[in-house]
């Protein structure tokens, strides 16, 4: 029995071209302006690029757009700046042009296969090793930590829809392997020809499963999760027919064509192959030794700070006054909170929360506490550790001096911690 693959179409129909020219331009820039680090130590080149942007998409929103306040925020810890959205509707306007003007140069053309062939590797190479980035920091934990002392005591009305979510994230280790693993895979899937619309497939999912949690709970990288759904939806647009045959009409599909488009000259394809495989291996690698490194300086394998955890104040006195703990007080401390290296948070007695720079010297036992808006104006604290972790700090805070006993709070005591997984419930435990 001879099998007959889906053949490549010989005639495109003028919006199947209109549509490529577009597509092809628009990711090529697309990922050019805005690589999110996809590629390990790549990022002095494709800032040539982004420099310049920083100058010339400001200059558009203030004289083309006439924004009325000026794009001073760049692509950072969020991903969803008034410029990143500016700079995605330029690469839009750009790739419409281009489409249009590249449609009236090339009329003639039949088809684009060849073409198509190798923009959806580029795609395809973009998705995957984004999907290996953030997979591996999934796996090695590092882009959930577990809840810290101050989530923990946080309470679900305060906390913000992202801090919610990471903390829905972070407290479990093997959901953060579940989800890691299923990214991973979806990346090494896509490196390869014959798994590439399982690894397509596997992004729509697991990447609409990411773009849901960032609209959902206002997570700032709704752009990037939502360009991943969409090159994954490209990607399987070439099976789209045969995929609709098999899932929704129960018609036979026969097996798309896959075979690569070659160069004549041997070495040439020698060649592509030995990058291919040395660009899997060196990010594979990169990242995997980033994060195994990285995970010694953060996360949950981290060594924690000195003093890490929740102190409950027993005792305040203030020049030789003992204060007593009224919930009117908006000077006396409740609870001191330590999650953080050179951090700390202190709760005063009406539920304000401060922060502060808090660097412990455990040599000299000495803590100088300070604000982060006034560096000059440090208070001076010596503190004494009790086994049992119990604190007493002395000091002076502004002009006045300071004797504060702490009791450490054990943080096994909260349910959300204690509580452990189960194989049997005779009913919900969700109170």
């Amino acid at each position: 029995m001879t099998t007959i693959n889906a053949t490549e179409p010989v005639y495109w129909s003028g919006i199947q071209k209109l549509l490529l020219r577009f597509f092809l331009v628009f990711f090529i820039v697309y990922i050019i302006l805005d690589p999110n680090g996809f590629l390990p130590y790549a990022d002095p080149f494709f800032n040539l690029f982004i420099n310049r942007l920083h100058v010339f998409i400001p200059w558009i929103a203030k004289n083309i757009l006439h924004l009325a306040k000026p794009v001073t925020e760049f692509t950072g810890g969020s991903g969803d700046t008034t410029y990143d959205y500016l700079v995605l509707l330029f690469v839009v306007t750009f790739s419409a042009i281009s489409a249009i003007i590249w449609s009236v140069i090339d009329r003639k053309a039949r088809n684009y296969n060849k073409l198509f062939y190798w923009v959806c590797v580029i795609v395809r190479y973009y998705v995957a090793l984004t999907m290996l980035s953030y997979g591996f920091i999934k796996i090695i934990k590092l882009q959930f930590g577990s809840p810290t002392p101050g989530r923990l005591l946080e309470s679900f009305g305060d906390a913000s829809p992202m801090g919610l979510a990471w903390t829905y994230m972070g407290y479990s280790t093997g959901f953060n392997y579940f989800t890691g693993i299923a990214e991973v895979s979806c990346g090494l899937l896509l490196f390869f020809r014959k798994t590439t619309t399982l690894g397509a497939i596997l992004g729509v999912v697991v990447a609409g499963n990411i773009m849901a949690i960032n609209y959902c709970f206002d997570v700032p990288v709704k752009l990037l999760s939502t360009m991943l759904v969409a090159m994954s939806l490209f990607l399987l647009s070439k099976d789209a027919l045969r995929l609709i045959n098999f899932f929704f009409l129960n018609k036979s599909a026969p097996p798309s064509n896959i075979d690569p488009h070659r160069f004549k000259a041997k070495w040439k394809n020698i060649t592509l192959k030995t990058i291919k495989y040395v660009l899997i291996i060196y990010v594979v690698a990169i990242n995997l030794y980033g994060d195994i490194d990285a995970a010694t300086q953060y996360g949950d394998k981290a060594p924690k700070p000195p003093l890490y955890g929740i102190y409950d104040v027993q005792s305040f006195v203030r020049n030789k006054d003992t204060i007593a703990p009224l919930t009117t007080d908006t000077t006396r401390w409740r609870k001191l909170i330590i999650s953080y290296a050179d951090n700390a948070r202190i709760k005063l007695m009406d539920d304000t929360l401060k922060n502060y720079s808090f660097k412990t010297d455990v040599k000299t036992h000495s803590i100088v506490i300070n604000t982060y808006t006034d560096t000059l104006k440090r208070n001076l604290f010596r503190y004494t550790e009790a086994p049992n972790g119990d604190l007493q700090l002395k000091g002076m805070w502004d002009k006045d001096s300071l004797k504060i006993t702490l009791k450490k709070f054990d943080l096994n005591k909260f349910r959300l911690i204690n509580r452990g997984f189960h194989w049997i419930n005779e009913a919900p435990y969700n109170k």
